[in-house]
């Protein structure tokens, strides 16, 4: 009896002198008998490469083996292993000198977090901007109520105004659930999901800003050109009230006409001429095969004035340096009008943000809800009712949007105008020339080229935006692509009033890159320089043919892009649009 009760006292003292710090938050309260997948980082000098029989006996970290565990593989660059370990070998392991860390070997999929490292948000963050006092119009789906929009710990909402416009229905709060998720990625703080019980923290790019939620789109995801506008009306007579900067639109549908006579065009210029930025999302028909995705801007996107967003793809990683343009990303040059657009691209495939329980998208969409254990440290498999996943150019506009924001609080007094040329001009631009995806269901591979019809003047740089300095004298409307027949060339040309070429500061180059033109072929693509001049942009084996955009019966034929049957479908207004395509639970890997 003395035997056992020594045995169960040095049993109980190894346990508690367990070495805590060395294990990760998810792993300390692990099951003594459940096997998890782990790196072990080992203190310099240990013997990690074990081989032969020799070499597992004299290999220090045999004691994984000793443990019952399993060593996968080994991991040089941090001086450990991967193994199979359960809790108490976890808990043993700890307590050995030459171990420095235990960690889950955690799956990398793309996060909000991703998201803001990829635009550099964190710097904004650091230096206390926020967007605080900056209020930004949110005219979408409604906002449902979630803590992380509340100001910190207080109950207090920071969505400080609420307005329907949904015919027959005065409620504000979010059916669909895309507004929501869309006020998360602008201003959520990440409150539910900070702290040591979390693995992930979820948070907004200005997580200090405030919400004016206007609602425009029914539990169908649908609207009409009608509500959207009374809703801007609204944001514009709010302006003073809430100190509305923003207007986020993450929505669109099909071009009519000349932006001059698109009442959803004029509607946005109004806003933009009292002094607010108005974000648009570009759209995501960038898969349309016919034209390569060329040409399939949605309005009010396709509007010279306004701040029209592609997205990319974070890829899993928080640098930038590996992202992608996301496959279904509209393209310009706009219909009708042939602007060049998107401005601007910013992450938008496969992130997280709040979730609107109940709501059409979290109902219909269950592959899209956040398991509890993707963030909590040992949660469980159920899925949370805080946090859904969505892809698209909506999601996009709503990170530009809080960078905005931020851009805001610091220089208040820039116009929407000099904002809109300070994001362009700073914008990342080291980008590839060529990427491709393939569809896993289809087969189809889509191949993107990185021009300026494609990605716009680069990636936006929160950072960059505000240590930048330059200050627009003039317009920032995005210039026209004109087709010269003879020599089969598109060039850009800008407006009289825009600030673009007027000087070297604003020339093509500095806010465009020097690579505005990527020829089909990548054996003929140069980096240093454009393809027949300066400002020349697409050459004559693009997809520019007679028939397709610069043809006698487009760019405005109903056979083209727009017709019934082609692109849009006779039912689609803004439903399926405001996502992407019919998939839109699966973003893109």
């Amino acid at each position: 009896m003395k035997r056992l009760l020594a045995l169960l006292l040095i049993v109980a003292g190894t346990l508690a002198y367990a070495d805590d710090t060395k294990i990760s938050p998810e792993l300390r309260n692990q099951p003594a008998t459940q096997q998890t997948q782990v790196i072990v980082q080992y203190a310099p000098g240990t013997q990690v490469t074990c081989t032969g029989i020799l070499g597992i006996i004299g290999c220090l970290v045999s004691d994984i083996l000793k443990l019952g565990g399993q060593i996968l593989s080994q991991v040089p660059i941090v001086n450990g292993v991967v193994a199979l370990l359960d809790g108490n070998g976890i808990q043993s392991l700890s307590n050995q000198s030459n171990v420095v860390y235990i960690s889950p070997d955690r799956p990398l999929k793309p996060t909000l977090s991703n998201a803001a490292s990829a635009v550099n948000a964190e710097f904004a963050w650091q230096s206390n901007y926020t967007g605080a006092g900056i209020g930004i119009a949110l005219i979408d789906s409604g906002v449902a109520s979630h803590t992380d929009l509340n100001q910190g710990i207080l109950p207090a909402s920071r969505v400080v105004y609420q307005q329907s416009f949904v015919p027959g229905n005065s409620g504000a709060a979010d059916q669909y659930g895309h507004g929501t998720h869309i006020a998360g990625l602008i201003a959520g703080d990440g409150l539910s999901s900070t702290g040591p019980l979390y693995t992930k923290t979820f948070k907004g790019i200005a997580p200090g800003a405030n919400i004016v939620n206007l609602r425009v789109l029914d539990a169908n995801g649908a609207s009409t050109d009608s509500a959207v506008i009374a809703a801007i009306a609204r944001a514009i007579s709010l302006k003073s009230t809430y100190n509305i900067r923003v207007i986020n639109l993450s929505l669109g549908r099909a071009v009519y006409e000349t932006y001059k006579l698109d009442p959803l065009c004029q509607a946005v210029e109004r806003a933009w001429k009292n002094g607010i930025v108005v974000v648009v999302a570009a759209g995501n028909n960038g898969r349309y095969q016919a034209t390569n995705g060329y040409g399939t801007v949605t309005s009010p996107g396709n509007d010279p004035y306004v701040l029209t967003v592609g997205a990319m793809k974070p890829m899993g990683t928080p640098q930038r340096t590996d992202d992608l343009i996301a496959s279904y990303s509209s393209k310009g040059p706009t219909l009708v009008d042939a602007v060049v657009k998107p401005d601007l691209v910013a992450p938008g495939n496969l992130l997280v943000s709040l979730a609107a329980p109940n709501s059409t998208l979290y109902t219909q969409n269950p592959a899209n809800r956040v398991p509890n254990n993707y963030y909590i440290a040992g949660g469980n498999t159920s899925s949370s009712t805080t946090y859904f996943t969505l892809s698209g150019t909506s999601m996009a506009t709503g990170v530009v949007s809080g960078a905005v924001a931020d851009l805001l609080q610091k220089y208040p007094s820039l116009t929407p105008d000099q904002v809109k040329a300070r994001l362009m001009k700073t914008a990342w631009k080291s980008l590839p020339a060529y990427s491709s995806t393939t569809d896993p269901t289809t087969g189809i591979t889509y191949t993107d080229q990185y021009d300026v019809f494609t990605v716009g003047a680069g990636y936006v740089d929160v950072e960059a935006a505000l240590i930048g300095t330059d200050v627009a004298k003039g317009t920032a409307m995005s210039p026209v692509a004109t087709f010269n027949s003879t020599t089969k060339q598109v060039s850009m040309k800008g407006d009289p009033s825009a600030v673009w070429n007027t000087s070297s500061t604003w020339s093509n180059a500095a806010v465009w890159g020097s690579s505005q033109f990527v020829p089909t072929s990548s054996s003929t693509y140069s980096s240093s320089s454009t393809l027949y001049g300066s400002n020349v942009l697409w050459g004559s084996q693009e997809p520019w043919g007679s028939n397709v955009l610069w043809g006698s019966n487009a760019p405005a034929g109903s056979n083209v892009l727009w017709g019934s049957n082609v692109l849009w479908g006779s039912n689609v207004l803004w439903g399926s649009n405001v996502l992407w395509g019919s998939n839109v639970s699966g973003g893109e890997k």
